[in-house]
């Protein structure tokens, strides 16, 4: 344990500056102050710290929306609309890349990182589609030219998530991953992709199958990423977080789906056993994002199926009571379940109140 008497220490021998030593040490104060704040059981969740983030939010996008106005009439001038777009895109992503240095590099910020990695993935979605020519002067897209580029947007979103490690952008970096799969299984079919298949196991075509081994492997990723940060006060555990975000519509959905279409009369059953499954592996993990998107996308697809509208109202009535029991009783309930998770698993687990 390095004290404040180490760091002055090191400042006497030279080894650190003072204006290193006091960075650390108003990081480790930082840390802290985060662990004896944080109350027990609590996940970690943070969207921005400070309205002086939210300001800098509505000044970045100002700025953006000028900015996409002056390439606008430049390219208006111009006559070679694929070059001057060309330019744009790489211009625009060395803008960001210098304002990313400054607000997530040195200044750290949350907010400005979420938004400058967002604008990052569209502009390098935008300059490869454009590069490969799947996007066409009216702004349509060909899918079947989309594949390679969207696959070299999932790389520079990985390129950019190693640079500055922003959370958030693991969820740019799955859902971008997800476009590439769809569209790759979409040409090995040879065929145009219906919407319903990405989620419906009883479809014809690999795509529903895709869906569900790309959500659990997203899942076991986002679970190598908690299990190395039980306690979760680094990164790593906000990017299993955002990677939850994403595995958790691939499994729900495909699962959900399915049942729901099934026809039988034992669909509402079958999904009620399904999402308290779900229920007992989001308790374990400690991840109430995992159980949100289930419960979330299985209202939205029981509204959407056409189930029968009594036995709909009867569900979507006993998951939102469930809900709000399990979050209230969290704690408790993980407690019990807790007990019969092996000891070797538990000790990477988050801990139990």
């Amino acid at each position: 344990m390095i004290t404040r008497d180490d760091l002055r220490a090191a400042v006497g021998a030279g080894v650190l500056t003072e204006a290193q030593a006091a960075r650390l040490t108003g990081l480790a104060d930082n840390r802290l102050s985060a662990r004896a704040a944080a109350r027990a059981g609590e996940e970690p969740f943070e969207l921005f710290r400070g309205f002086n983030e939210i300001f800098i939010v509505v000044g970045l996008g100002i700025l953006g929306l000028g900015w996409s106005g002056v390439w606008a009439l430049i390219t208006a001038a111009s006559d070679d609309f694929r070059f001057i777009w060309s330019v744009a895109g790489v211009a625009t992503a060395v803008v960001l890349l210098l304002l990313s240095e400054y607000f997530i590099r040195r200044r750290r910020m949350v907010a400005p990182a979420i938004v400058l990695s967002t604008a990052f993935a569209l502009n390098a979605a935008g300059f490869w589609l454009l590069s490969w020519r799947s996007v066409t002067l009216l702004g349509g897209l060909d899918w079947s030219l989309a594949g390679v580029p969207l696959a070299l947007t999932t790389g520079t979103i990985l390129l950019y998530w190693a640079r500055y490690r922003v959370p958030f952008a693991m969820a740019l970096i799955g859902a971008s991953a997800f476009a590439v799969l769809i569209v790759w299984l979409g040409q090995a079919s040879g065929r145009a992709v219906n919407l319903s298949e990405l989620f419906l196991l009883s479809g014809s075509g690999p795509f529903a199958w895709g869906t569900l081994v790309f959500g659990l492997a997203l899942f076991a990723l986002a679970m190598r990423f908690d299990m190395s940060d039980p306690h979760r006060m680094t990164l790593r555990a906000a990017n299993g977080f955002w990677l939850h975000v994403i595995a958790a519509p691939a499994i729900v959905n495909t699962l959900a789906l399915t049942f729901l279409t099934g026809g039988s009369g034992g669909a509402l059953v079958a999904l009620a056993a399904f999402l308290a499954a779900i229920a007992v592996v989001a308790v374990v993990i400690d991840r109430r994002s995992f159980l949100i998107s289930a419960v979330g996308y299985t209202v939205a697809l029981v509204s959407q199926t056409g189930a029968d509208t009594r036995g709909s109202a009867v569900a979507v009535l006993l998951l939102g009571a469930g809900l709000v029991g399990l979050g209230a009783g969290w704690q408790s309930v993980r407690a019990g379940l807790m007990r019969a998770v092996p000891e070797g698993l538990r000790s990477r687990l988050p801990p139990s109140a």
